[in-house]
């Protein structure tokens, strides 16, 4: 049975809440990113399946998200909350000496994802990115308007099982309110960095994505993803997917790939 344990540790920005869960005797870590305007608790589903597979999965809600602190959904530069993640990574390996370490990103988590496997790669035994938002991404073109338009993400482009839109809406730990200039000025400059950075080289890199995912479209990451990918890629497209792949109708199929790649890349 999986057993969830709630933290908090200082961050650049003030106190980050994260949570940890386990199970039996674990074989590895995984560390998980969530997406912009959501938080680590989404993501219960995904952490059970991680932990019967004998991971114990540690995670954290980023500056201005879900129980952290800060201004909501405002990141003024992703390069500190690599940071952050850098310090929750290394309280998971002090906790757990020895095990190797997964990082799975998801959406704006994938695009931290890759920052981190560019900077601190070499520590990583595999890199997951769910619908990373990394390569061409249209969201940029909020910043030609004078003011960021005053409506929430829509609900009904996170997965075709419309209880997740419902659960979502009801969620009062997720942002339901417009995009935040500053938020939109850091993703920018923060696929910049990536594509300026290094491929990962030999680290085992798997890309998920749905194919009709209307939020972070799969043709805009794919240039990020190839710029990312080496010499150890797996790449899974789910037809008719939307964005939030883990909390789509097809989730099991999702997350027993997530299961059979870092599997394949511990062997390694």
């Amino acid at each position: 049975m999986t057993a969830a344990r709630e933290w908090t540790l200082d961050g650049h920005a003030g106190r980050l809440a994260g949570r940890t869960w386990t199970g039996g005797s674990p074989s590895h870590v995984v560390l998980l990113a969530h997406g912009y305007g959501e938080h680590t608790g989404r993501y219960e589903h995904v952490a059970a399946a991680l932990v019967d597979a004998g991971a114990v999965v540690t995670a954290v809600d980023h500056v201005g998200h879900g129980k952290s602190e800060g201004d909501r959904v405002v990141v003024a530069d992703f390069e500190r909350v690599v940071d952050d993640l850098h310090a929750v990574d290394e309280q998971a390996r002090a906790q757990h000496p020895g095990l190797p370490v997964v990082l799975i990103g998801h959406s704006m988590g994938g695009l931290i994802a890759a920052r981190y496997a560019q900077r601190h790669g070499g520590s990583l035994a595999a890199v997951v990115l769910s619908g990373p938002l990394v390569g061409e991404w249209g969201g940029a073109a909020l910043l030609d308007l004078p003011e960021m338009p005053d409506t929430p993400l829509d609900s009904t482009t996170l997965s075709r099982d419309p209880e997740v839109g419902r659960a979502y809406e009801a969620d009062p730990l997720v942002w339901h309110g417009p995009f935040q200039r500053p938020t939109i000025e850091a993703i920018a400059r923060a696929l910049l960095r990536v594509q300026d950075g290094p491929s990962l080289g030999a680290l085992p890199l798997m890309w998920a994505h749905g194919e009709g995912d209307r939020l972070v479209p799969m043709a805009g990451s794919r240039s990020g993803v190839e710029h990312l990918r080496g010499e150890h890629y797996v790449e899974k497209i789910y037809p008719g997917a939307q964005h939030e792949i883990f909390n789509e109708t097809n989730r099991d199929e999702v997350l027993a790939d997530v299961v059979a790649f870092i599997r394949n890349a511990l062997r390694r």
